[in-house]
């Protein structure tokens, strides 16, 4: 199903995504991160949810489709260090700067900040290319925000 878009993540040379094709990408990334603590719950899929909607302005209806998508894809998606270098090369820097805070704010949606989740969220940000120092910024923005 999704053979085309990993396909083209995947080159050694990946070109800029369609829109469509970025934000898929984008959600599965976002769902990955969600799911690296073995527990993938109803507030981590809520908050991606509302992240999908607020950042690509979905209806309450499209949201949950793109995440649902996105499972699919992040299911089939090869290992986290290729896919995300793969949408480091096909996704501008602002955009992954961004996503950085969605991911931190998807760690602690169920006020938990587990070891794995830290982890894997540390490697994505050097892999997107977002130095330690911006993701504190980003985890603590997230943190300010819920509190």
């Amino acid at each position: 199903m999704f053979g085309d878009l990993l396909k083209r993540l995947t080159q050694p040379e990946p070109q800029q995504l369609p829109d469509t094709d970025a934000r898929l990408a984008l959600a599965a990334l976002l769902v990955r991160v969600a799911k690296s603590d073995d527990s993938y719950d109803e507030a981590e899929a809520e908050r991606i949810d509302r992240i999908l909607a607020a950042r690509y302005d979905l209806t309450p209806f499209e949201a949950p489709k793109l995440r649902a998508e996105a499972e699919a894809l992040e299911a089939e998606a090869p290992d986290t260090v290729r896919f995300t270098r793969a949408i480091k090369d096909a996704v501008a820097y602002e955009d992954r700067e961004a996503v950085i805070e969605a991911l931190w704010s998807v760690v602690l949606a169920d006020g938990v900040r587990d070891h794995e989740e830290d982890a894997l969220l540390r490697l994505v940000a050097n892999l997107l290319g977002i130095n330690d120092r911006d993701s504190a910024l980003a985890r603590q923005r997230v943190e300010a925000r819920q509190a």
